[in-house]
């Protein structure tokens, strides 16, 4: 199922309300060049996936909740990026958008879609005023410290670093709050859906890993040896490749294994695999192994 036009239209209407007039002409060209094009869109595919096998009941909810998730996704890469931390000069294929902007305005550029990100889920309040409270919540919580992709920051300033701590809340926070969002979205717990998203965002953590250590930056679109440049903590280093590659498949399994009881359950598994597939670098068909490249 391609959510692709349903997101992009979502991410598109914030956009275009954070650049009405009057505003500043090149922050509000940096917002458009920040979320086009759009990646792979991996999280909000897994929420709108999740919110539609639990029945999609409040379709302006999750339209809302898909765009607020990658608008904070798009606002962590701009500040990856930025020369205090990665300092990487090329994203998604382009200049990264301080190369592109410059420094200040990469900064406001992300500062401004984090705020635009809860404006939408506030705004959205209007179709389910409880529902919304929670997204925001779920959004906040994945966001912010001591449990979000901020914390995951964080933990590469510590002399030691707990490898499985560092990765659920650098990669795995947003997918937690894709899952977790999905089904409030649908108006269903959010609780159960937790273990889910974890576990994808550990598996995609690790493919991660594998791809900056055996990709171009031609192939990636983006620098790559950056662990091996920062020092960072990573799946390739502690498994080494082959350990790695087994430990993501481990993982994907328990991923597929932990998705709770819905009426789209079946094919939410089948999504999350096919998702999976197609953003790791390494592909496995009926438990034959195939090395990347391949």
């Amino acid at each position: 199922m391609d959510f692709a036009p349903r997101i992009d239209a979502a991410i598109n209407s914030a956009i275009r309300q954070g650049q009405a007039a009057p505003s500043p002409a090149k922050l509000a060209s940096a917002l458009h060049y920040t979320v086009t094009p759009g990646g792979a869109r991996i999280r909000p595919s897994i929420l709108m996936s999740v919110a539609m096998a639990c029945g999609d009941r409040t379709p302006a909810l999750t339209d809302a909740a898909c765009a607020a998730l990658e608008l904070i996704h798009c606002a962590s890469l701009v500040h990856d990026d930025l020369p205090c931390f990665d300092d990487a000069d090329v994203r998604r294929g382009k200049p990264s958008v301080h190369k592109a902007f410059g420094e200040p305005l990469a900064v406001l550029t992300g500062d401004s879609l984090i705020v635009m990100a809860f404006e939408v889920l506030a705004r959205a309040a209007v179709h389910d005023a409880a529902q919304a409270v929670q997204l925001i919540r779920i959004l906040a919580n994945r966001t912010g410290m001591p449990n979000g992709i901020c914390a995951g920051q964080g933990w590469e300033s510590e002399a030691e670093v707990d490898l499985r701590a560092y990765h659920r809340a650098k990669t795995g926070a947003l997918f937690m709050a894709a899952t977790q969002m999905g089904a409030a979205a649908a108006g269903e717990d959010a609780e159960p859906w937790e273990e889910l998203g974890a576990r994808i965002g550990e598996a995609f953590q690790v493919a991660d890993d594998l791809r900056d250590a055996l990709y171009d930056e031609e192939t990636l679109g983006k620098p790559v040896g950056q662990d091996d440049l920062h020092g960072r903590p990573n799946a390739v280093t502690e498994f080494g490749v082959q350990g790695a590659i087994a430990h993501m498949r481990e993982i994907l399994t328990g991923a597929i294994a932990s998705i709770p009881k819905c009426p789209g359950e079946a094919m939410l598994a089948k999504l999350v695999t096919a998702q999976a597939e197609v953003l790791t670098p390494i592909k496995w068909r009926a438990g034959q192994q195939m090395t990347p490249g391949e």
